[in-house]
Protein backbone atom coordinates (compact mmCIF):
# COMPACT_ATOMS: atom_id res chain seq x y z
CA UNK A 1 0.00 0.00 0.00
CA UNK A 2 3.02 2.10 -0.65
CA UNK A 3 2.33 3.56 -3.85
CA UNK A 4 -1.97 4.45 -3.65
CA UNK A 5 -3.23 6.65 -6.54
CA UNK A 6 -3.78 9.87 -5.55
CA UNK A 7 -1.95 9.84 -2.56
CA UNK A 8 0.59 12.50 -2.04
CA UNK A 9 3.83 11.99 -4.06
CA UNK A 10 2.21 9.96 -6.99
CA UNK A 11 1.03 11.37 -10.86
CA UNK A 12 -2.67 10.64 -10.00
CA UNK A 13 -2.00 13.36 -7.18
CA UNK A 14 -0.26 15.77 -9.24
CA UNK A 15 -2.89 15.12 -11.88
CA UNK A 16 -5.93 16.14 -8.93
CA UNK A 17 -4.04 19.55 -7.45
CA UNK A 18 -3.31 20.65 -11.18
CA UNK A 19 -7.26 20.03 -11.56
CA UNK A 20 -7.77 21.94 -8.47
CA UNK A 21 -6.14 24.75 -9.06
CA UNK A 22 -6.99 25.29 -12.93
CA UNK A 23 -11.13 24.88 -11.59
CA UNK A 24 -10.41 27.18 -8.67
CA UNK A 25 -8.33 29.45 -10.84
CA UNK A 26 -11.35 29.54 -13.47
CA UNK A 27 -13.85 30.09 -10.84
CA UNK A 28 -11.99 33.14 -9.42
CA UNK A 29 -11.58 34.46 -12.99
CA UNK A 30 -15.58 33.74 -13.99
CA UNK A 31 -16.46 35.91 -10.78
CA UNK A 32 -13.97 38.57 -10.80
CA UNK A 33 -14.44 39.42 -14.76
CA UNK A 34 -17.63 41.42 -13.71
CA UNK A 35 -16.89 44.06 -11.07
CA UNK A 36 -20.51 44.16 -9.55
CA UNK A 37 -19.54 40.27 -8.08
CA UNK A 38 -18.79 42.18 -4.35
CA UNK A 39 -22.69 43.77 -4.09
CA UNK A 40 -23.43 40.00 -3.21
CA UNK A 41 -22.24 38.50 -0.05
CA UNK A 42 -22.13 34.98 -1.65
CA UNK A 43 -19.81 35.97 -4.48
CA UNK A 44 -17.22 37.68 -1.99
CA UNK A 45 -17.27 34.44 -0.13
CA UNK A 46 -16.50 32.61 -3.26
CA UNK A 47 -13.89 34.50 -4.55
CA UNK A 48 -11.93 34.83 -0.50
CA UNK A 49 -12.11 30.85 -0.31
CA UNK A 50 -10.83 30.62 -4.48
CA UNK A 51 -8.59 33.06 -3.37
CA UNK A 52 -7.30 30.50 -0.70
CA UNK A 53 -7.53 27.24 -2.53
CA UNK A 54 -5.40 28.62 -6.17
CA UNK A 55 -2.05 28.75 -3.53
CA UNK A 56 -2.74 25.81 -1.47
CA UNK A 57 -3.08 23.84 -4.73
CA UNK A 58 -0.07 25.83 -6.18
CA UNK A 59 2.12 24.86 -3.33
CA UNK A 60 0.92 21.21 -3.78
CA UNK A 61 1.14 20.92 -6.67
CA UNK A 62 4.81 21.82 -7.06
CA UNK A 63 5.16 19.03 -3.94
CA UNK A 64 3.96 16.70 -6.01
CA UNK A 65 6.26 17.63 -9.41
CA UNK A 66 9.08 17.66 -7.06
CA UNK A 67 8.11 14.23 -5.60
CA UNK A 68 6.96 12.49 -9.28
CA UNK A 69 9.57 13.79 -10.88
CA UNK A 70 12.64 13.21 -8.51
CA UNK A 71 10.79 10.38 -7.02
CA UNK A 72 11.87 11.68 -3.30
CA UNK A 73 9.74 12.04 -0.80
CA UNK A 74 9.75 10.86 2.63
CA UNK A 75 5.87 10.36 3.57
CA UNK A 76 5.78 11.66 7.48
CA UNK A 77 2.53 11.25 9.29
CA UNK A 78 2.58 15.00 10.83
CA UNK A 79 2.61 16.12 7.35
CA UNK A 80 0.10 14.09 5.76
CA UNK A 81 -2.33 14.79 8.56
CA UNK A 82 -1.50 18.78 7.86
CA UNK A 83 -2.73 17.70 4.17
CA UNK A 84 -5.79 16.24 5.28
CA UNK A 85 -6.88 18.67 7.42
CA UNK A 86 -5.62 21.71 5.36
CA UNK A 87 -7.74 19.99 2.11
CA UNK A 88 -10.98 19.14 3.96
CA UNK A 89 -11.15 23.05 5.74
CA UNK A 90 -10.91 24.21 2.15
CA UNK A 91 -13.19 21.47 0.79
CA UNK A 92 -15.73 22.47 3.32
CA UNK A 93 -15.62 25.74 2.48
CA UNK A 94 -15.40 25.50 -1.03
CA UNK A 95 -18.38 23.50 -0.77
CA UNK A 96 -20.06 26.69 1.24
CA UNK A 97 -18.59 28.95 -1.18
CA UNK A 98 -19.97 26.87 -4.53
CA UNK A 99 -23.68 26.15 -3.24
CA UNK A 100 -24.21 30.01 -2.02
CA UNK A 101 -23.41 31.07 -5.57
CA UNK A 102 -25.06 28.62 -7.12
CA UNK A 103 -27.96 29.75 -4.62
CA UNK A 104 -28.00 33.33 -5.08
CA UNK A 105 -27.56 33.31 -8.65
CA UNK A 106 -30.34 31.06 -9.21
CA UNK A 107 -32.43 33.46 -6.86
CA UNK A 108 -31.38 36.67 -9.12
CA UNK A 109 -32.30 34.43 -12.28
CA UNK A 110 -35.53 33.86 -10.61
CA UNK A 111 -36.07 37.42 -9.84
CA UNK A 112 -35.66 38.99 -13.35
CA UNK A 113 -33.03 40.51 -16.10
CA UNK A 114 -33.27 43.94 -13.65
CA UNK A 115 -31.01 42.25 -10.82
CA UNK A 116 -28.77 40.23 -12.77
CA UNK A 117 -28.51 40.33 -16.79
CA UNK A 118 -28.25 36.97 -18.90
CA UNK A 119 -24.86 37.38 -19.55
CA UNK A 120 -23.77 38.66 -15.86
CA UNK A 121 -26.09 35.62 -14.47
CA UNK A 122 -24.28 33.08 -16.71
CA UNK A 123 -20.62 33.82 -15.28
CA UNK A 124 -22.20 33.61 -12.02
CA UNK A 125 -23.34 29.99 -13.06
CA UNK A 126 -19.70 29.10 -14.33
CA UNK A 127 -17.81 30.12 -11.62
CA UNK A 128 -20.15 28.07 -8.88
CA UNK A 129 -20.04 24.90 -11.39
CA UNK A 130 -15.96 25.46 -11.71
CA UNK A 131 -15.61 25.38 -7.67
CA UNK A 132 -18.01 23.02 -7.56
CA UNK A 133 -15.38 20.98 -9.95
CA UNK A 134 -12.76 22.36 -8.02
CA UNK A 135 -14.60 21.12 -4.27
CA UNK A 136 -15.04 17.70 -5.93
CA UNK A 137 -11.16 17.29 -6.74
CA UNK A 138 -10.28 18.39 -3.52
CA UNK A 139 -12.02 16.06 -1.97
CA UNK A 140 -11.17 13.01 -3.78
CA UNK A 141 -7.51 14.35 -2.69
CA UNK A 142 -7.98 14.14 1.06
CA UNK A 143 -9.75 10.88 0.91
CA UNK A 144 -6.82 9.36 -0.99
CA UNK A 145 -4.19 10.94 1.46
CA UNK A 146 -6.79 10.06 4.50
CA UNK A 147 -6.76 6.28 3.00
CA UNK A 148 -2.67 6.66 2.97
CA UNK A 149 -2.97 7.28 6.36
CA UNK A 150 -2.83 4.51 8.18
CA UNK A 151 -0.07 2.75 6.45
CA UNK A 152 2.27 5.14 7.77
Amino acid sequence: MDELPGSMGTSASLALRLGQTIFASASLLFMCLDVEFYSYTAFCYLVTVMGLVVPWSMTLVVVDAYSVFVKCLPRQPKIVIILILGDWVLSYLSLAAACSTASVTDVLLDAGASYCPAKLCSRYQLSAAMAFLSWFLSLASSLFNFWLLPSL
